[in-house]
């Protein structure tokens, strides 16, 4: 690690838990999204939605070993 991504990862533990926490998740959500995959506006419409529905409150993520479960449990 070079002596600037140290540096600012010393200042950035310094800062309050909340906006650790909002720069660790910016820097996580940067790392999921590929930016050569060319999303029509409809599904980036729809991503927007879900994603800011669950950062809202307005729907609870399910846990996908529960999912998966469940969906055996009807198929069998």
């Amino acid at each position: 690690m070079n002596m600037t991504a140290e540096k600012l990862v010393s200042e950035a533990l310094q800062m309050p838990t909340t906006m650790r926490a909002f720069v660790a998740e910016r820097i996580i959500e940067s790392l999921d999204f590929d930016s050569d995959v060319d999303l029509s506006p409809e599904w980036r419409a729809e991503i927007d939605r879900r994603s800011r529905e669950i950062d809202e409150g307005t729907v609870a993520p399910i846990d996908g070993d529960e999912v998966f479960k469940k969906a055996y449990a009807r198929l069998s």
